[in-house]
């Protein structure tokens, strides 16, 4: 498909000066110029005031400023909200947060950085040019500017004394803030920037026209916010908000993924509505669904998946704008039967590839990709670019080695304004970002005991029944499943003749044999006898399996003296090397739904709290 060169435009209000100035800020003290706003550091966010920097401070007197898709996509760990941690200083050179003396002063990871964020209303939404001048007073081995809902532009470095003047494409629009069910109007422009103590000495914001890059998804895709101070490796991040790193000014990109939503639910809860509203003619719009699809037997992949894909693919066109398909993010997902990659999204990438041909739209493979890379890394490398625990979404080192990916299949499509070639529309980043092997989350002071933690775990099994029942073989398939937090499961593809598709339990056998989780000595002639109480040798199997699916399996030091079967023999041999089973346990014994429970948990924390 060969597409034409965008139609620039401006959104949502008509300028009669191209590039006139909307706002310009000083921040070096006694240095603004005619029409330019002096900014101290006493100068905080305010709606009345309309500019400012935002601090821990008026977060805590404005609700608004506590939405982070409405603002920076930044706020504090829990523990430092009615703590004043940002501790904005100016001097000649401008202002800045004197990051490395306030981390030093919190926390013993001397990595983490404050952010200096400043905000500025705009008179309507649209596209903004937004130029900036930072000055180096140190050397920064890492300087990252943020803009918007946490939308990557810059990821470089600067020499003590070094100015760093430079522009960027920015797209203000409404959007729905998670949690919420109406749109919420978005007039303004923040700013982010995180090094050392980098010094913000001017921002000047202009209206322009520009084509956009529209982004429709789910979590791994979306704006995420981050917590400060702030670590790349921990922070949740979407490929969508590292795009405009690598767009190079050339497109604004309007991200309106959200969390847990799938083909159908873009379009039911709102966010579809907000594209409509504002894409014109030139634009493009790029759709990246299939990980909460594939949950629902609705949608599966050559079912509700490929027709809400074909009805988008036609309005959009109808818009005279043109749609691209991104095939899913691969998980860090593997079998933990025999190690190899388990790729469950592999029907949702091939049907968004039949879609393309047949209906000769672009799609970009950063599914085939991203299994590539991890795949490369292996299991335990890979997760140094994933969330901490977590094999699905991706943290900042993630994000943007798959927006690289995406970038790189952009510009085998797109022809933008200015440019002679698809391969001129986006440089080529050859770039990495070296990563931090510090993945650890932070704990909160000792104390803190006691405060409400709105981001803890959920405690497993505190309403089990039944506690003093014989465990089943089913039961415990989905005890693992919930300890292992493996993706659910709603469709089961009559594997086994004692397993129908209406009972409780076929998405978890499914689930299980997926992972490889299922000893085949526990199946006998296709069946695997669900409701048979299960032994603790095949429960302890069935669980270090799952566990082999997230971390490799723990050296044993010295041999045990167990009697198993052998082939449980290397599962319960980890299984006391870790804590959760003991050398005199008679194995051959039936378990009890509270014996597995606790054992299960003791198994959460080991996945969870021992290194990565």
């Amino acid at each position: 498909m060969k597409i034409v060169e965008a139609t620039g435009h401006y959104k949502t209000g008509h300028h009669n000066k191209k590039d006139s100035l909307c706002n310009e800020f000083t921040f070096a003290p006694g240095a603004a110029g005619e029409g330019a706003q002096q900014v101290t550091p006493e100068d905080l966010y305010t709606k009345e005031k309309t500019w400012g920097f935002l601090t821990e401070a008026n977060r805590r007197e404005d609700p608004l400023l506590q939405i982070p898709e409405l603002n920076t996509g930044f706020d504090t760990f829990y523990w430092y909200r009615d703590k004043d941690i940002t501790r904005i200083t100016q001097d000649v050179s401008g202002c800045y947060a004197d990051s490395l003396c306030i981390v030093n002063e919190l926390c013993a990871d001397g990595s983490r950085r404050i952010p200096l964020s400043f905000k500025a209303d705009v008179p309507l939404s649209g596209n903004y040019k937004v130029r900036l001048k930072l000055t180096a007073a140190v050397e920064e081995e890492e300087l990252l500017i943020f803009l918007g809902r946490r939308k990557l532009f810059y990821r470089g470095r600067l020499s003590a004394g070094e100015v760093l003047e430079t522009e960027f494409l920015l797209n203000i629009s409404d959007i729905i803030p998670r949690g919420q069910v109406a749109a919420y109007q978005d007039y303004s422009a923040a700013i982010t920037i995180i090094g050392k103590e980098p010094r913000l000495t001017n921002v000047a914001i202009y209206p322009v026209e520009s084509p956009v890059i529209y982004i429709a998804g789910d979590s791994t895709v979306t704006d995420q916010s981050a917590e400060y101070p702030y670590a790349p490796g921990t922070s949740y991040c979407g490929w969508g908000q590292m795009l405009p790193a690598f767009i190079d000014g050339k497109a604004a990109v309007s991200n309106h993924a959200h969390s847990g939503l799938t083909t159908e639910s873009f379009r039911s809860e709102g966010h579809y509505q907000i594209i409509l509203d504002h894409i014109q003619k030139g634009d493009y719009c790029l759709f990246q669904f299939g990980h909460n699809d594939q949950k629902l037997n609705h949608l599966r992949a050559e079912e509700g998946y490929r027709e809400n894909l074909i009805t988008y693919i036609k309005e959009i066109r109808e818009k005279e704008a043109y749609p691209i398909l991104v095939t899913p993010l691969a998980r860090n997902s593997w079998r933990g039967a025999d190690g190899t990659y388990n790729d469950m999204l592999l029907p949702y990438a091939c049907v968004c590839k039949e879609i393309g041909k047949t209906l000769n739209v672009p799609v970009l493979d950063l599914h085939g990709k991203s299994k590539e890379f991890v795949i490369r890394q292996g299991l335990e490398g890979a997760k140094f670019y994933y969330f901490p625990g977590d094999f699905t979404h991706s943290n900042d080192y993630g994000a943007y080695k798959m927006a690289g990916f995406v970038a790189a299949e952009l510009a085998e499509q797109l022809c933008l304004p200015g440019q002679q070639s698809a391969h001129d529309s986006i440089p080529e980043y050859t770039d990495e970002w070296k990563i931090s092997r510090k993945t650890n989350l932070p704990a909160p002071p000792s104390n803190m005991d006691g405060m409400d933690n709105p981001t803890a775990c959920p405690i497993m099994f505190r309403d089990l029944k039944r506690p003093e029942e014989w465990l089943t073989r089913a039961e415990a398939m989905d005890m693992v499943i919930q300890t292992m937090n493996f993706f659910p499961i709603n469709v089961y593809n009559d594997m086994f003749e004692d397993v129908v598709g209406h009972e409780w339990y076929a998405g978890t056998v499914e689930c299980a044999a997926q992972n490889g989780m299922i000893p085949n000595p526990m199946v006998k002639e296709k069946k695997i006898f669900p409701a048979k109480e299960i032994t603790l040798q095949e429960f302890l199997c069935i669980a270090m399996t799952g566990y082999k699916c997230r971390k490799y399996l723990p050296v044993v030091q010295k041999k045990y003296r167990i009697n198993v079967a052998s082939w449980a023999e290397e599962e319960i041999q980890a299984a006391c090397e870790i804590g959760i089973a003991a050398e005199e346990a008679d194995f051959n014994n039936l378990i009890s739904r509270k014996n597995a429970a606790d054992i299960c948990k003791r198994l959460y924390v080991s996945l969870h709290h021992h290194g990565n």
